[in-house]
């Protein structure tokens, strides 16, 4: 079976520090994946490897099929969003997208259909010639994810997208996110917001480099045997049998 992202045994070293430690990946195509953990517990490693950034010290990569150093076929096919958005705030929501449609290379022959699509999907048809400064949090985050997506990539990679945006435009965010994993786009999602772990189809837990754990929320929930249990409390769980198992 191909996977639209799979590792094997994918490890990264920073001298003698293991950021990743034999990191095994199987997620399928149109599967909204959460890559969860603690600050340092190698999440962020872990995406920048799968996007090609950082160079893998061990271990495979296949990226939509593709080995990773193939990184001329996938590069076209991946978006990326972090917190930090990326936008320009001195110029217009149509501008930035414009800007973003020519920086991935979107065809000059379905650019114009396509903007128009990424303004009714950001919902910034009456906004889009506002300076993106003049913005609020949540218009800015759905027109970075917008500029993010212009060239229908296959795999998207959202990195703490929503930190700092309130529950109001978090579910907005995500209502869009489904409705790319509905259309058969792959998402990885990088978060510490537990409401939106629960919306994850699987779920990847790490600590200190480690996959703890690989499967959907419910499956997860059932690990401890307590009723309403929060994924909070498994993944504590989870890292205190880790610690027991290590003594």
């Amino acid at each position: 079976m191909d996977y639209a992202v799979y590792t094997k045994n994918l490890t990264k070293n920073f001298g003698n520090f293991i950021a990743v430690d034999n990191l095994s990946l199987k997620i399928e195509y149109g599967c909204i994946y959460g890559l969860l953990g603690s600050n340092g517990s190698g999440k962020s490693t872990t995406i920048r490897m799968l996007c090609g950034v950082v160079p893998p010290s061990n271990g495979k990569i296949r990226i939509l099929g593709y080995d990773i150093h193939d990184l001329t076929k996938i590069k076209s096919k991946i978006g990326y969003m972090s917190q930090k958005f990326s936008l320009y705030p001195d110029l217009t929501v149509l501008e930035n997208i414009k800007f973003y449609a020519g920086l991935y290379g979107v065809d000059k022959e379905i650019l114009a259909t396509r903007i128009e699509e990424i303004i009714e999907l950001a919902g910034v048809v009456k906004q889009q010639n506002i300076f993106v400064k003049n913005l609020t949090g949540g218009w800015r985050q759905r027109l970075a994810l917008g500029c993010a997506i212009i060239h229908k990539p296959k795999l998207l990679f959202l990195d703490e997208a929503t930190s700092g945006a309130d529950p109001r435009a978090r579910k907005n965010f995500w209502q869009i996110i489904q409705s790319l994993a509905q259309k058969g786009v792959t998402i990885i999602v990088t978060t510490h917001f537990m409401e939106e772990a629960a919306l994850c189809h699987r779920i990847g837990f790490l600590h200190q480099g480690r996959l703890l754990i690989d499967a959907t929320p419910m499956q997860i929930k059932q690990i401890v045997p307590k009723q309403n249990v929060s994924l909070n409390e498994v993944f504590a769980y989870l890292v205190r049998q880790k610690a027991v198992d290590m003594v």
